[in-house]
């Protein structure tokens, strides 16, 4: 709340000084042009009373824009956060009351200047009762206001607050449109106080129509053209629609208040304002936005590609598996001396191979990773093959798999399979099953699945790898590929699709 009530602070004090620019605007940049046009100095003149613009204008605007700003900061940042909220009533209710009554006393001075040539056809005591009376309405309706906002700020910070902050919605607004609302803002509060209703209206309606067609084009305009979802003729379409809709709907509210001689030449001059200045600056920032955008989704596969690399080896390359691998290749060597024990040696080393070589690449041949992927099961059926109960059995067709992917995606699944679908106890199975058509892999991998001991370290992680190949999934193939997972109590089934194109 603390930094709230200073960012409070800040805004009060930026709109009270573009608030006095704007009193001043008119007398430093219009002065020929204004005086003798004021509205107010009929009124003056009218009672044969002397009119200033400096006093009975531009001091009384300013006395009153002060007493606002003054008093709002005493009640804001000193009565209500510091007495009335930590219950010190007695003081908070005497130095609010002191408040209201110096925003009353100062109101009333701004109204006697404000509405001096009355003193020309009543009394001085009726005219101050007058100026009184419209002052303690002012005092009422300020107090109503002030009364209103710190309800709603007070609902926002009891329920909105976290939701906010938790999701960060401001950052859902670009710095961009920021700035353009801002510089519209304050170019209308200036212009508020300059003597041509037209010339607000004007900045208003075309202010508004451009940063609303701002918008659109950065958002919803130019990113499909950039990232080549759309065509170019799709694209000029959809820009002349948004331009011509946005000029009628503008021209339609400004009309009123121009001439007819002017209203094709405000409306040129409004698509010329259009299609040279907010169109090539979204145009402008949205590439920047989508080359930022792409820059970091590179660093953030290769970051991903990195760790989940990190990660396999880690769980794959581990004194366990080597241990099991070893223990294979000796029991074989006692028995046959030669042959399988060679063959495993030889598909360890073709495994070693690719991992050290092979997995350093963004992108590798589909029949390389399919290479590793058969040594590793024909590896894992060297030491299950002794067991009847286990079946293994890999279907690998490699007609239209010219495809490129990226290494070592498709073994954590298979890995996964041995690793909790094997049993030497119980009747188990795997079933490997890869095909490809022109711009698809189809890979399945459906597997038996037993428990597990309440002890066994591995338990809990069976979705570690997955988790891991689901992120590099997400980051290399995003809206290009379809992972679908179903699990029992004894069957475990992925089916994985890549488009390639």
């Amino acid at each position: 709340m603390e930094k709230f009530r200073k960012t409070e602070l800040w805004l009060a004090t930026g709109f009270y000084l573009l608030v006095v620019f704007a009193l001043f605007y008119p007398f430093l940049f219009y002065q020929e042009e204004h005086m003798g046009n004021y509205p107010m100095e009929e009124l003056f003149l009218r009672y044969n009373v002397p009119f200033d613009p400096f006093i009975h204008l531009l001091m009384a605007k300013l006395l009153f824009a002060t007493a606002c700003y003054a008093v709002f900061l005493l009640m804001n940042n000193l009565v209500v956060p510091k007495l009335l909220e930590r219950g010190k009533w007695v003081s908070g209710v005497a130095l609010t009351l002191c408040n209201m009554t110096l925003f009353f006393i100062l109101v009333m001075i701004y109204y006697t200047y404000r509405y001096g040539y009355m003193l020309a056809y009543k009394g001085q005591n009726e005219f101050y009762d007058y100026c009184a009376g419209r002052a303690l309405v002012m005092l009422l309706l300020a107090s109503v206001g002030y009364i209103f906002y710190y309800g709603l700020k007070y609902i926002y910070f009891d329920t909105l607050h976290e939701r906010v902050m938790k999701r960060q919605v401001w950052k859902m607004v670009s710095v961009e449109m920021v700035i353009m609302l801002a510089g519209w803002v304050i170019w209308l509060v200036v212009l508020s106080q300059d003597n041509r209703p037209a010339m607000l209206k004007v900045i208003f309606v075309s202010g508004l129509f451009y940063i609303l067609l701002y918008f659109i084009a950065y958002h919803y305009l130019f990113p499909p053209f950039i990232e080549k979802q759309q065509s170019s003729i799709q694209l000029f379409r959809n820009l002349g629609i948004a331009v011509l809709v946005s000029s009628f709907l503008a021209l339609y509210l400004i009309g009123s208040n121009v001439s007819s001689s002017r209203i094709g030449a405000l409306f040129v001059l409004f698509i010329l304002g259009e299609i040279l200045f907010v169109l090539p600056l979204a145009w402008f920032l949205a590439r920047v936005r989508i080359s930022r955008k792409d820059k970091v989704l590179h660093l953030e596969r290769a970051l991903g590609r990195s760790s989940a690399n990190l990660d396999f080896l880690r769980s794959q390359i581990n004194p366990h598996f080597l241990f099991n691998a070893l223990n294979t290749l000796y029991g074989t060597a006692l028995q046959e001396h030669a042959p399988r024990t060679s063959e495993g040696v030889q598909k360890l080393g073709d495994m070693m191979r690719f991992m050290l070589h092979e997995n350093h690449q963004e992108k590798i041949e589909l029949d390389k990773e399919i290479a590793y992927l058969q040594n590793y099961i024909s590896l894992q059926r060297l030491r299950t093959q002794t067991s009847p109960d286990i079946k293994i059995e890999v279907n690998i067709n490699e007609q239209d798999c010219e495809h490129m992917i990226a290494p070592m995606l498709l073994i954590p699944f298979v890995e996964n399979a041995f690793k909790h679908g094997i049993s030497l106890r119980n009747r188990s199975w795997i079933v490997v099953t890869l095909s490809c058509d022109k711009d698809h892999i189809y890979f399945d991998v459906y597997n038996s699945v037993h428990p597990k001991p309440l002890n066994d370290p591995e338990k809990m992680s069976l979705g570690i790898g997955l988790n891991n190949v689901k992120h590099r999934l997400a980051l290399i193939y995003p809206k290009k590929h379809e992972l679908s997972i179903r699990e029992t109590a004894s069957e475990f089934f992925v089916h994985l699709t890549i488009t390639t194109q």
